[in-house]
């Protein structure tokens, strides 16, 4: 019997691991519907194949970097990802626009007890206009440091230039097509 079971509980073990969980994909709706001041819209999720993903120092795995739309109109893309704290991870989003410039950063989850000032709009303003052919952001030059969140502002700055490296690297990659898939319809039930 857990023979016969094994196969499909590999699969559904599989399918799982690589989703966005749906705590952060509900607090990343909430920000892109209030950003673009609209109460649904479509993630249409851009897939990037393990070649390429493995020439990028962010990972591109499945629904955690898409298109925006509302009512057919492309709006702009969307980033999900994961940075190092002192002790765990934490979540943000990136919102970019048509030409992959930074309009929006948002600390989606912070877990640590100190150093969530890295959350604050006024701290993740400085990424806003960053794009794939800015220069790297420096940590204490271009990004001001924030006493008791050090570890977490290096990792974001990190995070960020990784990012706009990695969107640079698939651009320049005549493999890179921005391949989409499904189209997920997302509403102010977010």
């Amino acid at each position: 019997m857990f023979k016969k079971l094994l196969p499909l509980l590999t699969i559904i073990v599989f399918c799982t691991a690589f989703s966005i969980p749906e705590k952060i994909a509900k607090k990343a709706a909430k920000v892109i519907g209030k950003f673009y001041e609209i109460k649904d819209f479509d993630k249409e999720l851009i897939l990037i194949d393990e070649v390429s993903n493995a020439e990028t120092p962010s990972e591109f795995r499945d629904e955690n970097f898409f298109r925006i739309l509302n009512n057919g109109k492309f709006l702009g893309y969307g980033y999900i990802g994961k940075a190092p704290a002192k002790t765990t991870d934490f979540d943000f989003l990136v919102l970019f626009d048509k030409d992959f410039i930074i309009t929006k950063s948002k600390v989606l989850i912070y877990r640590e007890e100190y150093g969530g000032e890295i959350g604050s709009k006024r701290w993740l303003k400085q990424f806003i206009g960053a794009g794939t052919t800015s220069k790297e952001l420096k940590y204490n030059r271009d990004i001001i440091p924030i006493s008791g969140a050090t570890i977490s502002v290096q990792s974001m700055t990190r995070a960020m230039n990784d990012l706009l490296k990695s969107i640079a690297v698939l651009q320049k990659n005549p493999c890179y097509n921005g391949i989409t898939r499904s189209i997920t319809k997302v509403s102010e039930a977010y």
